[in-house]
C-alpha cells in the first residue's frame, strides 16, 4: 500500500528539513513548500494525506493559508507554531485546522498525532458510513474521495471541482442556473469575481478531456450550465 502523503508549510528551513527526515524514516512520503506564493498549487499537486502547518509565514500567516487549502482539500490540518497563547489555538481551530504543536517539540508528539489523525480519517477509525455517490450512466462522482470513476479510471478532483459536478450531475439533464452555482460554491457571492466561475468551468472541462471522459459541461447562453452524458457513457 502506498505510504501517506505529508505536506509540510514552514519557513525554517532547518526545522522543516528535520521534520521531513524523520518523517521519511518513518516511511512517510513528504514534500516542503519552497515557494510561499504557490502553497495552493504544491498542494494540489502532491493532493496530501495530511499538512503540518506553521503561522508565520512570509506574506500571508497560516491562519489565512488555512482558509485557503480548505477550499480544495478536507485532509487533516496541523498548525506547529512557536506561538503558544490561547487565542493562537483558537484562531488555528476557527481557521480550519484540525490540531496544535506549539515549539518546541518532541518529534514523538509529532509522529503521534499524524498517527492518529491519519487513523481517524483514513485507517481504521474512520467512519464507516456509507459513502455518498452520483451515479449518471457509467460515471460515479465520490464525493467524500473527491474522485469521479469512469472506464476504471480513477479522476481526482479538487474541492470546487467535486462541488461542480456534484450540482451537475444531481441535475443533469436539466440546466443549473450561474446563480445556484455561486450561491452553492462560494459563502459570499458579493466577493466573487465574474469570472471566477468561467475559470472553475475552463478547469474541470480540461480535467475530463485530459482522461478521456466523453461527457461534457455544456453552456446554455444566459441560463447557466448543464451536463451531457455521452452515448460512450451511458
Amino acid at each position: 500500500m502506498a505510504s501517506n502523503r505529508i505536506l509540510i508549510i514552514e519557513d525554517d528551513t532547518k526545522i522543516a528539513n528535520m521534520l521531513a527526515d524523520t518523517l521519511r524514516k518513518y516511511q512517510y512520503e513528504v514534500a516542503v513548500v519552497e515557494d510561499f506564493d504557490r502553497i495552493i498549487e504544491e498542494s494540489a499537486a502532491f493532493e496530501p494525506h495530511l499538512i503540518l502547518l506553521d503561522i508565520n509565514l512570509p506574506s500571508y500567516d497560516g491562519y489565512y493559508w488555512c482558509r485557503q487549502l480548505r477550499q480544495h482539500t478536507t485532509c487533516p490540518i496541523i498548525f506547529i507554531s512557536a506561538r503558544s497563547g490561547d487565542m493562537d489555538q483558537v484562531f488555528a481551530l476557527e481557521n480550519g485546522g484540525d490540531d496544535f504543536i506549539t515549539k518546541p517539540f518532541h518529534y514523538e508528539i509529532v509522529l503521534a498525532k499524524i498517527r492518529s489523525h491519519l487513523r481517524r480519517t483514513y485507517g481504521e477509525y474512520a467512519s464507516k458510513a456509507e459513502e455518498r455517490t452520483i451515479k449518471l450512466g457509467r460515471l460515479t462522482l465520490y464525493l467524500e474521495r473527491m474522485e469521479l470513476h469512469v472506464k476504471n479510471e480513477e479522476i481526482p478532483l479538487q474541492k470546487k471541482e467535486c462541488a461542480i459536478l456534484e450540482l451537475l450531475m444531481g441535475q443533469a439533464p436539466k440546466v443549473v442556473t450561474r446563480e445556484r452555482l455561486l450561491e452553492e460554491l462560494w459563502d459570499d457571492q458579493m466577493f466573487v469575481d465574474e469570472n471566477t466561475l468561467n475559470v472553475n468551468m475552463t478547469r474541470v472541462r480540461k480535467k475530463l478531456t485530459e482522461y478521456g471522459v466523453e461527457s461534457t459541461i455544456e453552456t446554455v447562453r444566459g441560463a447557466g450550465y448543464r451536463f451531457v452524458l455521452s452515448p460512450e457513457e451511458t
